[in-house]
């Protein structure tokens, strides 16, 4: 069984329309967190993308893992720079019309 805190879903809203969506769960590996991002087809306002990559990496699943791996709409190069800019080394290849990211997360501290 599935535990609330090994599942989450983000999504960025303008208007109260949903514009971008991700569902975020834990890897099969400990430390890897998997994470589908979607957003809306046609035109979105600039930074709409890049705001669903750091909604994903402020979840606090996120925030515990050592590496994402996520699948982001091919050719989605606002995700992809948001993704390099925000963690320590990036991979990404094509998988059919996805891209696959694979990304070593920069740590956050804890809260105490």
């Amino acid at each position: 069984m599935t535990r609330p805190e090994d599942h989450s879903t983000v999504q960025v809203e303008t208007d109260g329309r949903v514009l971008a969506e991700a569902d975020v769960r834990r890897g099969g590996e400990p430390g890897v967190v998997v994470s589908a991002m979607h957003v809306e087809s046609g035109h979105l306002p600039l930074g709409v993308r890049a705001r669903l990559v750091d909604a994903v990496l402020a979840l606090p699943l996120v925030g515990s893992a050592e590496r994402l791996v996520a699948s982001v709409p091919i050719g989605d190069a606002e995700m992809l720079d948001r993704m390099r800019e925000r963690s320590d080394e990036m991979r990404a290849h094509y998988a059919g019309a996805t891209t696959i990211v694979e990304a070593r997360l920069v740590p956050r501290p804890r809260q105490p």
